[in-house]
């Protein structure tokens, strides 16, 4: 369920955010507003020095001390990595700071649980918030920023406690370098005056020739004046249609994002933020420089900034290196949720191929040439750039050969457990891999977890897969930045998707020897979807302001000792979204049923205009909403808004605002509510769409309507708008299968029920820049807000 919470909770004003009211809704005191205050101030402008003077005071007074730290019995663990740890920082041999840190590098990966422990073993606030000051001063800034997050993620003190959203934490990782460079040199009082002399420029620019703005030649180019270009401007290069050059502007108007008008209608927001001097900049998607290819098309997708959050936030709430007995996780079935969370991504990305006439992802196989290259334009926070990878790349020319043996040795492994139906543990006991309920040992060898049944060979393949590709021999310290070392970024390149396809393959071939789903387990009798329309399906561009305000390099402000947030720094990017819709079904049940609702979203035809079996085409869809409801006998009529899909969010609080909030209610200004939360875990709600096309991308929905049989309460044994289901057991709203039904291959002659049904659609896409193509407009070089409003 989404939570659909805006800045309007804190003022009280929920109903105007689309949320209800409650009489018992609890807000924070001032003790937990301010740990709240200190978790945003701690990882402000993280690769700078440390501002705050309490914190510097609070990191100095350090002194590693056992006895701080409780150590469950059940983990059977007495501090090795945190020892480990300290002794390497004494010794001066950890990771410097302003080195690069990749989350797969094995020497890094030891690093960040012994950091982790400082923090989640640390028996009360005082120890951990000494410890994370202590951290903040010596340690990495990526190892310091990944082991907060963890921490915060799985400490259970810290359920109603967050961190701003990695994006703004390290925009490094997520912008191009151009953004980087601006963003860093950025001076307010040179801007100032620049912003001056660039007036006198543009009134003579623009009064003195604009006869001159309606007359091009056949390229589109002026005929007198060259001031102007367009020949090979890109849809995310929208500041060329508007006449604008790449720098900065200062915002006199909002923030741009999809809630925008909840945020000015509020007129205690607008005194929060009204000192708060703003400053956005076009930002490009890095597209073909360097390596062209047909893949860079979709650069506006793998690199999504929420997209590629997404993911990195699932790896850290189920991270490999925990332990599924003493983290909860064995409740949330995580190795059968890796299966189900990868078959998600690898179909998401299949349809927005399909969107371009792309069709299948390329197979991929250690000896042939990658014949799509990538180069991510990123920079690290140190000025050096990342890896690129040239197209027809052949990885048997860069050699290390070990770790491609140990690669394949793994692949063939697998292979043969899952032909053989069998695997003998080092102890000699035979686990079947015949049942369903063994996909949860696959998943868990899959994703090389420390819960696989061969920690001494399971646990080494994955991240040796991604270090092979990023040309990184083990143990190494100091390697070149590579995005398929980190989760936040690794699915920018495509080469992410061929790999990972691979590996869901891997599942899909364990499903070939599980029984298919039969007429009767799939019947729910008395049931049945009599009929389902849906809203239309309209898709298009729009643009966001991204907080980037970490990048700042200027002094900060302090007052009588308190910290100032007096500038923020946006970068305005265009970003695929899609108008809401809603679906009203019609089900007809003979007697009060509880029962669930999924809905899935899949293909109608491959690339060819060809329709897939069902059996083959079921590895395409995904599962966008998941609903608890109890029908009455008769006709029930169900009404579903996209607003409201199980695990999506909506735009995020930006990392000033929250602190706004935040600070004013630490001061007693307002009362912040507890439920004041923008779950990590969320999904995007605008990417369930693929973009359309301008007649209809045809399309099908898929709806399944089977009975509710957990023997909990939905929604009620784990606050899930706080810490998304982890550790609960709970993640999802059953223990039905993930995906089901639609996990296991399909026999069409059992398959169709009266409680499933498949709805044909068409999504549309609506180009909502196409007015400014002939530039004929009265906000020629400056940006047109207009167009924000009426679309």
């Amino acid at each position: 369920m989404r939570l659909h919470v805006a800045l309007m909770a804190i003022t009280g004003l929920l109903a105007a955010a689309g949320v209800a009211s409650h009489k018992d809704t609890k807000f924070a005191d001032k003790e937990l507003l301010g740990k709240q205050k200190f978790l945003l101030e701690i990882v402000y402008r993280v690769e700078d020095p440390l501002f705050f003077e309490e914190y510097i005071q609070l990191g100095k007074s350090f002194v590693f001390n056992k006895q701080d730290y409780e150590f469950p019995e059940s983990l059977m663990y007495n501090g090795a990595h945190m020892l480990e740890y300290y002794q390497a920082y004494q010794h001066g041999v950890t990771l410097p700071k302003g080195e690069y840190f990749g989350a797969l590098i094995e020497s890094h990966s030891k690093q960040l649980y012994g950091l982790l422990d400082f923090f989640y073993f640390a028996k009360n606030w005082e120890i951990f918030k000494r410890n994370v000051c202590w951290a903040r001063l010596h340690a990495n800034e990526g190892l310091f920023v990944q082991a907060l997050t963890l921490a915060v993620i799985h400490r259970e003190d810290m359920d109603y406690l967050f961190l701003p959203t990695i994006y703004e934490i390290l925009p490094q990782y997520f912008f191009n370098r151009n953004l980087i460079y601006q963003a860093e040199k950025f001076d307010y009082d040179v801007w100032s005056k620049y912003n001056m002399y660039e007036k006198e420029y543009k009134d003579f620019l623009y009064k003195d020739y604009s006869k001159y703005f309606e007359e091009f030649d056949s390229n589109y180019h002026f005929k007198y004046h060259n001031y102007f270009y367009t020949k090979d401007w890109k849809l995310w290069q929208w500041w060329k249609l508007m006449g604008l050059e790449q720098q900065w502007y200062a915002e006199k108007h909002f923030m741009l994002r999809d809630n925008a008008d909840i945020f000015n209608r509020d007129p205690k927001f607008i005194e929060m933020i009204k000192d708060v001097k703003k400053f956005w900049m076009p930002v490009d998607y890095s597209r073909d420089l360097g390596v062209p290819n047909k893949e860079s098309a979709l650069t506006y997708f793998t690199e999504d900034v929420e997209w590629n959050a997404y993911f990195y936030y699932f790896n850290l709430d189920y991270a490999p290196f925990l332990s599924a007995e003493f983290f909860g996780l064995k409740e949330d079935r995580r190795g059968q949720y890796f299966f189900y969370f990868v078959r998600q991504m690898i179909a998401r990305y299949y349809l927005e191929r399909l969107s371009h006439g792309y069709g299948e992802i390329p197979e991929f196989s250690f000896f042939t040439p990658i014949e799509y290259g990538y180069n991510p334009q990123l920079v690290h926070y140190n000025g050096v750039g990342y890896s690129y990878r040239p197209n027809y790349y052949d990885y048997q020319t860069y050699g290390n050969f070990q770790s491609l043996h140990k690669i394949l040795n793994f692949l063939q492994r697998i292979e043969d457990i899952i032909s053989r139906g069998f695997y003998v543990t080092a102890q000699g006991q035979i686990i079947d891999v015949r049942t369903p309920e063994a996909i949860e040992s696959l998943g868990d060898m899959m994703q090389g977890n420390v819960d696989a049944l061969d920690q001494f060979f399971f646990t080494v393949w994955y991240t040796q897969a991604h270090r092979y590709f990023a040309q990184v021999h083990d143990n190494m310290m100091h390697v070149q930045p590579h995005v398929l070392l980190n989760y936040e970024t690794m699915m920018r390149d495509p080469l992410f998707f061929q790999f990972y396809k691979k590996v869901s393959d891997v599942f899909y071939q364990f499903y070939q020897y599980i029984d298919t789903y039969t007429h009767k387990e799939l019947l729910l009798p008395g049931v049945e979807i009599k009929e389902v329309n849906i809203s239309k399906l309209v898709t298009y561009f729009d643009l966001f302001d991204y907080d980037v305000t970490n990048l700042l390099n200027d002094k900060p402000m302090f007052v009588n000792g308190q910290f100032v947030w007096d500038k923020t720094l946006l970068a305005r990017q265009i970003r695929l979204n899609h108008k809401p819709f809603d679906i009203v079904l019609t089900i007809n049940s003979q007697k009060d049923e509880k029962v669930v609702l999924r809905t899935f979203i899949g293909p109608k035809y491959d690339e060819f205009g060809r329709v897939m079996s069902l059996n083959e085409n079921r590895k395409n869809f995904i599962e966008i909403d998941e609903l608890y409801y109890e029908l009455k006998a008769g006709q029930n009529i169900i009404k579903r808004s996209s607003k409201d899909y199980y695990w999506s969010n909506g735009d995020r609080t930006t990392y000033t605002e929250l602190y706004k909030y935040v600070m004013a209610a630490f001061e007693g200004k307002y009362e912040f509510p507890l439920d004041y939360y923008q779950p990590h875990c969320g999904f995007p709600d605008r990417l369930l769409l693929p973009r359309g096309w301008s007649q209809g991308m045809p399309m099908q929905f898929f709806f399944m309507v089977y009975p509710y049989t957990a023997s909990y309460a939905p929604y009620s044994s784990h606050e899930y708008a706080y810490v998304c289901g982890i550790s609960s057991g709970v993640r999802h709203l059953d223990d039905v299968p993930y995906g089901y039904p639609l996990d296991r291959e399909i026999n069409e002659l059992e398959f169709f029920v009266p409680n499933l049904y498949f709805k044909d659609v068409k999504i549309y896409h609506e180009d909502n820049f196409e007015k400014y193509y002939d530039h004929k407009y009265e906000k020629f070089g400056s940006f047109d807000y207009g167009y924000y409003y009426n679309f």
